[in-house]
């Protein structure tokens, strides 16, 4: 076997967007790198292991970090789309609550298929020693407005060499290597360092879709194993406010802080020194609770216990108040009361940080690619999936986003080729 080789394609990653991508240039040559010894480990455990592979209701204000671009994105490359995929694999797949599509076989199942599908020759389970670029035409690396005409011919020549000595190139490069977060499945900051060495613009990853750390003695130790539905807002010191689009959410109160999807999603938004306010009671006002037939004569403690397991009803009211009858509340006491359970502030000490989370906020800035998610800097390069500064909420949407961004980059790839 010749220890160099010339592809097409060479696609960094072999997660769900080198996978995806791998599909879609199924009628070039192309070469999936990864460090990995099998493909689609952190696909294959995705929405616990059944695979939350897309959502109906897909829109910008389900991602944070560089969303411009997601409308005409998720026009193109829309539910259906994904859905159709999984069809073509003869994957069963049925939607839950708040509009989620989940696989009904195994997620690892569709990394086989998409591996399979893709006819890709795969370098698995060895490092990458060294990835370089040169520029045939003798051109340095510069910021065309919008990469190469279609058809124009390579200006640069990508090249890896791995572990074992093997060199591959292509005049074009994929980046799907994702993040650091889950490092469990090998995940990695490979993709993002490589951009930051290359000049493009970046955001360090920070840990998202992960459970909160809170400070010793919070008023909600000792209550593990509660949970509930809730409304989560996220309060920055200037004023600025951050909600869940799906409104109420699972929250889950654990031995280090707080969990469950609520949380999950609060932790996309949260920055250190954030507030997180928590209405534990998000359908039932308080004051409807007090006013009801009979309330008058129960303390505020057993009104609230009604609703809300009795540990966390003592836990959230107002010491000087909770043994008080609700017919005895004045005004102000019944504010403060509605306040402590509508309106209850926490501050996190942090997160349970890359190890516990399901994805990472920040990554390649879209300012330096342009709408096919081409470097401006360096035609024929790509970055798709979670490497790129486009993060997903909870419900499928950063599987959805790495088809996506890799059904556009190799679109655009493909027109290149007259395909």
């Amino acid at each position: 076997m010749p220890r160099m080789s010339r592809y097409d394609v060479l696609i960094l990653g072999a997660g769900a967007a080198g996978l995806f991508a791998a599909r879609a240039l199924r009628s070039v040559r192309t070469a999936v790198v990864d460090h990995n010894a099998a493909p689609g480990r952190k696909l294959a455990i995705a929405g616990g292991g059944m695979g939350n592979v897309t959502n109906r209701v897909l829109s910008a204000d389900r991602y944070v970090g560089d969303t411009g671009i997601l409308k005409n994105l998720l026009r193109r490359h829309d539910c259906a789309a994904m859905l159709s995929v999984l069809e073509s694999f003869g994957i069963p797949y049925e939607e839950r609550e708040f509009g989620q599509i989940f696989c009904l076989v195994r997620a690892s199942a569709l990394a086989e298929a998409l591996r399979e599908a893709s006819g890709a020759d795969l370098f698995l389970g060895t490092a990458i020693k060294a990835c370089f670029y040169t520029a045939v035409s003798g051109q340095a690396p510069g910021r065309p407005k919008d990469g190469p005409a279609d058809g124009a011919g390579p200006v640069f020549e990508y090249h890896v060499r791995l572990a074992n000595g093997y060199e591959i190139h292509a005049p074009n490069m994929i980046v799907a290597t994702g993040s650091c977060a889950c490092p469990r499945v090998g995940a990695s900051g490979f993709g993002l360092s490589l951009a930051a060495r290359w000049g493009h613009a970046v955001v360090p990853f920070s840990p998202v879709l992960v459970p909160f750390v809170m400070p010793p003695g919070w008023p909600l130790s000792g209550l593990e194993g509660i949970s509930l539905p809730a409304r989560v807002i996220v309060r920055r010191p200037d004023g600025t406010q951050f909600r869940d689009p799906e409104g109420v959410r699972s929250l889950l109160v654990t031995h280090r802080g707080l969990s469950g999807p609520a949380a999950l999603v609060a932790s996309c938004f949260w920055r250190p020194g954030d507030v997180l306010s928590i209405d534990f009671l998000p359908d039932f006002p308080l004051a409807e609770l007090l006013d009801a037939p009979g309330s008058g004569k129960k303390t505020l403690k057993t009104c609230v216990a009604s609703r809300l397991p009795e540990r966390l009803a003592a836990a959230l009211l107002p010491e000087d108040l909770k043994e008080r009858k609700a017919a005895e509340l004045s005004r102000r006491d019944r504010l403060r009361a509605a306040g402590s359970v509508h309106d209850f502030e926490a501050v996190p000490a942090g997160t349970e940080g890359f190890g516990k989370a399901e994805a990472a906020a920040g990554g390649v800035l879209l300012s330096g690619l342009d709408t096919s998610f081409q470097s401006r800097a360096f035609p024929g390069l790509y970055f798709c999936g979670e490497v790129v500064n486009i993060t997903g909420l909870l419900g499928g949407y950063n599987i959805h986003f790495a088809f996506a961004s890799a059904e556009c980059a190799a679109a655009r790839i493909l027109r290149s080729f007259g395909r």
